[in-house]
């Protein structure tokens, strides 16, 4: 029987290891595998083939629509009149929205690569039947994040 298991890498995963050692499975008979991370940037705009889900068009959105209504309120009262300041409102609104969106999504995009240095790792264990069940226990105990039981084809 194959135990196929993925990780995060860190010390709970050496500890695993070393603990499917002393059930009795030779180091022939497990293979760990780290995944690369991938080093990519990230894009601003999104295009028609690629989408993170991000959209820096709604800050803009809203924030140049409520501009513009304060513009055109009080346009009445100041010299230029509401279509001058409900444009200038409009305009003032959308950037200042574009901006935070951008902020934040790289604010974001900056946490998300810190909690992204724990590679992934798969590990993988060849055992006999008898074993499964104290190898799988084993692995669970220590942070395995999925467990996978493969019999012999």
């Amino acid at each position: 029987m194959y135990l196929v298991a993925s990780f995060n890498y860190c010390l709970h995963t050496e500890i695993a290891i070393t603990k499917v050692e002393q059930l009795g499975i030779r180091k022939e008979q497990i293979l760990a595998v780290p995944l690369e991370v991938r080093g990519e940037t990230r894009h601003i705009f999104d295009t028609i083939h690629h989408s993170d889900g991000i959209s820096l068009f709604d800050g803009g959105a809203i924030l140049g629509t409520v501009f513009m209504v304060l513009g055109v309120i009080y346009g009445f009262v100041w010299e230029w009149g509401p279509i001058i300041w409900g444009l200038l409102g409009l305009t003032g609104g959308f950037l200042a929205g574009l901006l935070l969106d951008i902020s934040f999504s790289k604010f974001k995009h900056s946490q998300e690569r810190r909690n992204e240095k724990n590679a992934e790792l798969f590990l993988i264990v060849e055992c006999k039947e008898q074993q499964v069940e104290q190898v799988k226990k084993t692995l669970w105990d220590h942070q395995a994040l999925g467990v996978a039981v493969l019999p012999y084809s």
